[in-house]
């Protein structure tokens, strides 16, 4: 399956972006799906997962009331609503797909076989 995210951008402090993650070459339904992000010289983080059905998510902390992680298998495609933006989420964002035997939630970058190619959203202060 192959992912592209977008939806990033330039946005200032206390705005809202909402990314999206749209799956071509295969169908979502499967897959428990996540997003992360990269900051300039840091490590990827775990941000958001969310259950193949949508029935269980997982938000980082870090967003934890920001953010908003949403599936739509039908349309397959994911999405990250990203509200009260901060200085410090800019980042390159990555959607990922990822199987999880149990059928919940996948927090480690290492869990998740697929990947979007990234999209840049920065905030201004």
């Amino acid at each position: 399956v192959q992912l592209q995210a977008s939806g990033g951008g330039l946005v200032q402090a206390g705005g809202s972006l909402r990314l999206s993650c749209a799956a071509s070459g295969g169908t979502i339904r499967n897959y428990v799906m996540g997003w992360f992000r990269q900051a300039s010289g840091k490590e990827r983080e775990f941000v958001a997962s969310i259950s193949w059905n949508g029935g269980a998510t997982d938000i980082a902390d870090s967003v934890k009331g920001r953010f908003t992680i949403s599936r739509d298998n039908a349309k397959n495609t994911v999405y990250l609503q990203m509200d009260g933006l901060k200085f410090e989420d800019t980042a390159v964002y990555y959607c990922a797909a990822g199987s999880s035997a149990w059928g919940g939630t996948l927090l480690l970058p290492s869990r998740y076989a697929y990947w979007g190619q990234g999209t840049q959203v920065t905030v201004s202060s």
